[in-house]
């Protein structure tokens, strides 16, 4: 169903591309040839290279990625002359006039290639910001929505000995259809903002598998393998883990996938201690390694139980841009800067906002023992009736669970944040809730809905959506958008449905080393006051189990515009965009500390 509603949509439009492949996981525990690095580029904001004048599809357009061989022949483009962008990376902080730009920009990338014998190959890639049309050696192969998951196209006989040509039409575009949609509060970096590589299998290959211990179980792994190829039935699918001498030889079904349960004692992991086994999945052409973690993850009243212990969650909230405001963050050292400051905060627990971020920024946070909260960006106001918009949200939720359903520290699935209450909206996140549900039993579902006040002084969450989470997760702006700070010593908290709360966003704005009074706003004076009242009232609320206050560092947003103070920066971060720590910075490490005592 979802290919034909995919062929469908695509036949509309005029045109019909290649379905993207099903996603292939674990890029890194795979044979690859990578095509990071340079990029030649073209700037193109009327797509004059993809469209004719009637707006309607060229049959030659730059992707064609012809050279300029007879210059008496009229050809308006030329990759070779033009300027090179890096990939992985935004376009905005490479070249000054990219700075606003929203529009297309043409990659192309030549490279040199030896086809292996009896393998085939999948371009990969990790996200491209915002929808992605991807030609190979002059061919259109297929089309991508969606800015911040990973998809690949097989291209097994499109590839050739020798040279290569990959050309890909970004358009970074907002639209009203979109997911997100044209408004939000994070700067829109258009680019081939993560790797980009071609994989490469046997004709039968390992594509997804699933590895974790059995829902409510601690001694109990359950999984299952997915063959892809015209012989998997007539393979067999060898799992290990051989430090647990488990070793078990799988016979897959007709559909290329085998399931087992085993009783095994792994050490389960722990913020304290993230322990990870090494996983081998192999056939007799491949073997696919991974390192994953056993632990389990639930509520019981007002408590969320790690491993069936009580925990609370001292998080962050973190944007995917690079620590020392160099745009987009997009290597190991960037994320690995990010997650050690959460670290040094004293948090066991990161909200990754506010869609799924990079998949290396998940696995160094699992190894690092940070829990984390992964979302999608259904954001605000989107287009709660309209069945291509809700498509593309479950698309994007699905890519993310199935990128990341084997890593044991993302203990949360979050469908939205602050999405304006009505009926459509209900029944879009109630049905988003359900698919995440059936791809993955054993995590929490959640996401960031927003608090009212009773009357003066008693505030609640009152949103039917709270009724199908696991558990009461609200962003509050007490004495930010809602009075001063003082605000916070007169108010109190009450929930009508007994489970675990999470207060996902919390804070306010200061510009680094700006001093003033306690209300002066925008000084560290009034943020560090903010976050002592804010963390008093927080104590006050019984059920209280995590938060992930509103953010770790100051980030890009055209939305903030107060020159000298914001200047394109919402200044939330408890570190200025250089990586200097404000005063609120040291207020909420103390009260972490004293949580870790407790």
């Amino acid at each position: 169903m979802k290919t034909f509603l995919f062929l469908l949509l695509q036949c509309f439009s005029g045109f019909i591309f290649a379905q993207v492949t099903p996603q292939i996981i674990n890029i890194e525990g795979r044979h690859t040839f990578s095509l990071d690095g340079e990029w030649k580029s073209i700037i193109d904001p009327f797509e004059n290279g993809y469209y004719d004048y009637r707006r309607q599809p060229l049959n030659s357009g730059y992707g064609a990625d012809k050279d300029v061989v007879d210059k008496s022949i009229l050809q308006e483009y030329n990759f070779s002359t033009d300027k090179s962008l890096m990939v992985p990376g935004d376009w905005n902080t490479q070249r000054a006039e990219f700075y606003y730009y929203e529009g297309t920009v043409w990659y192309r990338k030549r490279f040199d290639y030896q086809i292996k014998p009896e393998t085939r190959q999948f371009l990969y890639f990790g996200a491209v910001n915002y929808e992605a049309i991807v030609f190979v050696n002059g061919k259109e192969i297929g089309k991508h929505e969606g800015g911040f998951t990973p998809f690949n196209f097989e291209v097994t006989g499109l590839l050739k000995k020798g040279e290569n040509s990959v050309v890909v039409k970004v358009d970074n575009k907002r639209r009203i259809d979109g997911v997100p949609t044209l408004n939000s509060d994070w700067w829109n970096y258009g680019g081939i903002t993560r790797n980009v590589c071609i994989v490469e299998t046997p004709k039968t290959y390992v594509r997804d598998y699933y590895i974790q211990l059995k829902k409510g179980e601690t001694n109990k792994v359950v999984g299952w393998a997915q063959l892809d190829g015209n012989s998997s039935k007539n393979k067999i699918i060898t799992v290990e883990i051989p430090e647990l001498k488990f070793k078990q030889q799988l016979h897959p079904d007709s559909s290329g996938v085998a399931r087992f349960e085993s009783v095994l004692k792994p050490k389960l992991w722990t913020p304290e201690n993230p322990k990870l086994y090494t996983v081998k999945i192999y056939t007799t052409d491949e073997a696919v390694v991974d390192e994953i973690g056993f632990r389990t993850i639930a509520t019981k009243g007002t408590q969320i139980l790690l491993n069936g212990k009580p925990i609370f969650c001292r998080g962050i909230s973190i944007h995917e841009e690079a620590p020392f405001g160099k745009g987009r963050a997009c290597t190991i050292e960037d994320d690995l800067q990010l997650l050690t400051w959460a670290k040094e905060l004293g948090c066991n627990f990161v909200r990754l906002a506010h869609y799924p971020h990079n998949e290396q920024m998940v696995r160094i946070a699992e190894r690092m023992g940070l829990m984390v909260w992964s979302e999608i960006p259904v954001y605000w106001t989107i287009q709660w009736s309209n069945p291509a918009t809700y498509l593309n949200a479950e698309n994007q939720l699905s890519d993310m669970i199935t990128r990341d359903k084997n890593r044991a520290n993302i203990i949360i699935w979050s469908i939205a944040n602050e999405t304006p209450r009505s009926t459509e909206r209900l029944n879009f996140l109630t049905k988003l809730a359900a698919k995440a549900r059936s791809m993955d039993s054993v995590r929490l579902i959640g996401a960031a809905m927003e608090k009212e006040e009773i009357k003066p002084g008693l505030m609640t969450v009152d949103d039917e959506l709270g009724n199908v989470l696991d558990i009461i997760s609200f962003n509050q702006y007490v004495g930010w958008y809602d009075g001063l700070p003082a605000k916070c010593d007169s108010v109190n908290w009450v929930f009508s449905a007994t489970k675990p709360v999470i207060i996902s966003e919390f804070g306010g704005g200061a510009l680094y080393n700006l001093r003033g009074g306690k209300t002066d706003r925008f000084t560290e004076d009034y943020q560090e006051d903010l976050y002592i009242r804010s963390i008093n009232m927080l104590k006050r609320i019984p059920s209280l189990a995590g938060t992930t206050p509103w953010i770790l560092k100051d980030f890009r947003s055209p939305r903030r515009q107060l020159s000298g103070i914001q200047d394109d920066y919402n200044r939330k971060g408890l570190l200025s965009e250089k990586g200097e720590k404000k005063r609120s910075f040291f207020v909420l490490q103390k009260w972490y500390e004293e949580l870790k005592e407790k």
